[in-house]
């Protein structure tokens, strides 16, 4: 294959090469490229992995795109040495199992139906890098490293962008795409970039017509877990027009007023973004858990504009905003995810994410603590929701004492990381005599609730509380 022009590669001041970690990788990759070169093609790495490495990351997954080989020929020459998963070979790509390598061929890309999935695809191995690489969404995805020769090779500019901060879209086949609006959204906030106002206008045009949700969510889920500026990001949405024709719980947080003694940063959007990068700066490395954390962060004060009086002093309340953030909070949710285990999780931390600064100044009772640790499930989390809220208001120092209070009287009743759960159940009322039946629920029921005030604290003083309680309603064991 003749060499790019000139004019597209971008000399580094040191020869540029990706760093793969894995010596396995890194072997797997060196013999690929030089069975791709024996077999007549060239085989360049393409893509994020390119735009890490320039910021300083290892590679973790590699996409390599294969020129100048025929599809049979290219499988046979990998199949070779590689076993293959040929799952995605219709589009031109194969997997090498066991490795975190993608292989494929330049191809073009052709819009024939609506949404994210509306493409037509041809794989085409005799592209030039410059038509390949016009099809990917942003200049600083668009660039590819050629590791027989150690060369970074820039079409569209890609270096020079990732070099001032900036996302650029590669082509006005932008449009064509709407998963690339909550792309950018998600890029500007985890590679802390500006978006270019040209990139800005193209997709204010853009709707999102019939995107996935799953698509969506997983773009909303990168924005959360890898986002180190979530506010950027965020703020994208709104620059775009996006938010407010499809995000509206979020868009009414714009200009939503808070009392400023309290919030001297401003209205409730202002705050929730400065929540989010608090709370992206203490993630704690367990996506499971930080998207809970992260998701609830983003939903705290969604009942806030249903509840805001200002009054005629001038001062800015919002009673009840905790308990009106429900409803935002599911719609905007169910939306993105079909997870309702995780959307009730992210409601409980909402209804409940003013009770840490409640509870440490009324001096709250153990029994006050059980019942929060079950409705919430997990007092730790609702105190990284705190500890977020509190750094979201600057200039305001952060006031974690509330938080550490709470931990430590969870920590003290073994309750900081699990709900509590009963002592006493149906089986223990079964071997006090009674037939199971639908009698059952209330009666443990109430059980549980003299458990949570601490009245027992274990199955056998729980099952005398049950026996009195039985005997009080001259519902008497037999045997």
């Amino acid at each position: 294959m003749p060499e790019p022009p000139a004019s597209i590669s971008i000399a580094c001041t040191e020869p540029f090469r990706i760093d793969v970690p894995d010596p396995q990788h890194r072997a797997a990759l060196t013999q690929l490229v030089a069975d791709v070169a024996a077999a007549g093609g060239r085989a360049l790495v393409v893509g994020g992995s390119v735009r890490d490495a320039l910021r300083g990351d290892p590679a973790k997954d590699l996409d390599v795109e294969v020129y100048g080989l025929a599809p049979d020929m290219l499988e046979q020459t990998l199949a070779g040495r590689f076993p293959l998963d040929r799952v995605g070979v219709s589009f031109g790509v194969l997997k090498l199992k066991g490795l975190p390598i993608d292989v494929s061929l330049p191809r073009r890309e052709s819009k024939r139906g609506r949404g994210h999935r509306g493409f037509e695809i041809d794989a085409d191995p005799a592209l030039d890098l410059v038509t390949a690489s016009a099809r990917r969404d942003f200049t600083i995805n668009a660039m590819a490293w050629d590791p027989a020769r150690d060369a970074l090779l820039d079409p569209h500019g890609g270096l020079r962008d990732l070099e001032r901060g900036v996302l650029r879209h590669v082509s006005p086949a932008f449009v064509e795409d709407p998963l690339r609006v909550l792309r950018a959204m998600q890029f500007v906030a985890r590679f802390d970039l500006a978006i270019a106002p040209e990139t800005v206008a193209l997709c204010r045009t853009i709707e999102a017509e019939d995107l996935a949700p799953e698509r969506v969510f997983d773009e909303w889920r990168k924005l959360i877990l890898r986002g180190r500026a979530v506010s950027r990001g965020l703020n994208v949405l709104r620059d775009t027009g996006w938010l407010a024709r499809d995000y509206p719980e979020l868009a009414a947080l714009i200009d939503c007023p808070q009392d400023p003694r309290w919030h001297p940063e401003g209205d409730v959007w202002t705050h929730t973004g400065h929540v989010l990068d608090a709370f992206a700066a203490r993630r704690i490395g367990d996506d499971a858990e930080d998207l809970v954390v992260g998701l609830a962060c983003l939903c705290h004060d969604i009942g806030k504009p249903a509840a805001t009086e200002i009054d005629a002093d001038g001062a800015v309340r919002s009673p009840g905003h905790e308990a009106l953030g429900e409803a935002p909070t599911r719609a905007l949710l169910g939306r993105m995810t079909r997870q309702a285990k995780l959307i009730d999780e992210v409601v409980a931390l909402v209804l409940d994410h003013m009770k840490p600064f409640q509870l440490y100044d009324a001096g709250a009772s153990a029994a006050a603590v059980r019942r929060l640790a079950r409705r919430v499930g997990r007092i730790d989390r609702l105190v990284r929701v705190n500890e977020a809220d509190a750094r979201g208001r600057p200039p305001l120092p952060a006031d974690d004492e509330p938080g550490r209070w709470l931990l430590a009287q969870a920590d003290a009743l073994a309750l900081a990381d699990a709900a509590p759960q009963p002592l006493v159940l149906g089986r223990h009322l079964i071997a006090l005599g009674l037939a199971p039946g639908p009698q059952f629920g209330p009666i443990l029921a109430e059980v549980f609730d003299a458990q949570l005030d601490g009245i027992f604290d274990d199955v056998d003083a729980g099952v005398a509380h049950a026996c009195a309680l039985l005997a009080a309603r001259g519902v008497l064991p037999t045997g």
